[in-house]
């Protein structure tokens, strides 16, 4: 029995929401949004599923898919992609997990910035890699060049960065970007950019790729998904990108993960991509609505909430809101007082966490939003003792 695994809890997602399941909780923990996602991608695959081919299709991805990405990173993010340098995976974790098997060596160091989606630490492990932490602090969480010089050492290899940072809700700069780009060159380091959220931004931001600074277009694998562009995360589809003598050798990774994903899916996300983009607007918009109803219901309860740039995640600083608890209890007796499911954002680092933030998603209807800020408010005075 590997060690790993047998000590390894549930994830945090999924606790959480079979405690919503359990006690009728409304859940604003797991990022899943309301709604059937665009109906053309459903019609595309449900008619792909009863008229196409349901047996094997190539292990890299369907040429349909693979040039459907990078004709749709060509027009939205500048990039110069062939079908090639593109292999599509059974969603976004599956991307990351063939991109760190098929490039770490045992004893390779990774750089991972705190907190983080949870499968990273696990995945770099299992790889044989050594994690190497980065803690970033709110409300601004900003990466800072002394803090990546502090962590590298001669046996650094990869950078994994999550942009937009799910966890945090924000999204690197220009001038952050730059800098982490320059790091990487110095020092001879892969870059692994975990960018699912690149359509959920907010106020006007445009993502702005890794892979597009210069030195990164040989050394980044940039990791997209479908399942968040359309909001169907249950789709899995998803796809990494990047040069091809790294592609090459993500697919050999892949070929013995899930071998390749299911046709009919990939012929619906294809045709998304390429007739979709006024669907992903408007869908980018109603989050963004989404989330000013919460963060204006949670500020009606007395509670403090951060700037949320990106992501379908908005958090409340505890200890800035004059609430004694730290974010696992708060969150249970959320759950308790209240009848709503949040994250402890403690729950996604690895060392040294930070106990005072929580997470609540927000790409809800408006009424499930309603429902959850009435009863918090009403729940107010359990919430915020000691």
């Amino acid at each position: 029995m590997n060690p790993l695994y047998a000590q390894m809890g549930t994830t945090i997602f999924e606790a959480m929401s079979a405690r919503a399941r359990e006690t009728g909780a409304i859940n604003l923990g797991q990022g899943f949004a309301d709604g059937r996602g665009p109906e053309a991608v459903l019609e595309a695959a449900a008619r792909a599923l009863l008229e196409k081919s349901n047996q094997y299709p190539p292990m890299s991805g369907l040429p349909e898919l693979r040039q459907a990405v990078a004709d749709h990173y060509g027009r939205h993010q500048g990039l110069d992609l062939t079908p090639e340098e593109v292999i599509v995976t059974s969603g976004a974790t599956e991307a990351l997990a063939a991109s760190l098997f098929a490039l770490i060596e045992p004893g390779d160091e990774i750089i991972l910035f705190q907190p983080l989606y949870d499968a990273y630490v696990p995945l770099v492990r299992q790889a044989g890699g050594v994690p190497r932490f980065v803690r970033l602090e709110p409300p601004h969480w900003r990466i800072d060049a002394a803090a990546l010089e502090a962590v590298v050492t001669p046996r650094t290899r990869f950078l994994v960065l999550n942009n937009p940072l799910n966890p945090a809700a924000t999204m690197c700069s220009a001038a952050e970007l730059a800098m982490i780009a320059d790091f990487c060159v110095a020092h001879d380091l892969i870059a692994i950019c975990d960018e699912v959220w690149e359509h959920v931004t907010f106020d006007g931001a445009r993502h702005l790729p890794l892979l597009g600074f210069p030195g990164m277009r040989e050394r980044t694998v940039k990791i997209g998904s479908a399942g968040k562009i359309f909001a169907l995360t249950g789709f899995k589809v998803g796809w990494t990108c990047a040069a091809p003598p790294l592609a090459r050798v993500i697919a050999r990774a892949h070929q013995f993960l899930t071998f390749t994903t299911p046709p009919n899916l990939q012929w619906a996300v294809a045709e998304g991509l390429a007739t979709q983009d006024a669907w992903v607007q408007q869908a980018r918009h109603r989050f963004q609505h989404g989330r000013d109803r919460l963060a204006t219901g949670l500020t009606d309860a007395g509670l403090t909430v951060l700037p949320s740039a990106a992501t379908y995640f908005l958090s409340v600083d505890l200890a800035a809101s004059g609430v004694a608890l730290d974010d696992v209890a708060f969150c249970d007796r959320l759950i308790d007082a209240a009848g709503v499911v949040a994250i402890p954002i403690s729950a996604l680092y690895a060392e040294a966490p930070v106990t005072s933030i929580v997470r609540f998603c927000f790409v809800k209807d408006d009424a499930t939003l309603d429902a959850a800020i009435a009863r918090i408010i009403a729940a107010k005075a359990r919430l915020v003792g000691a």
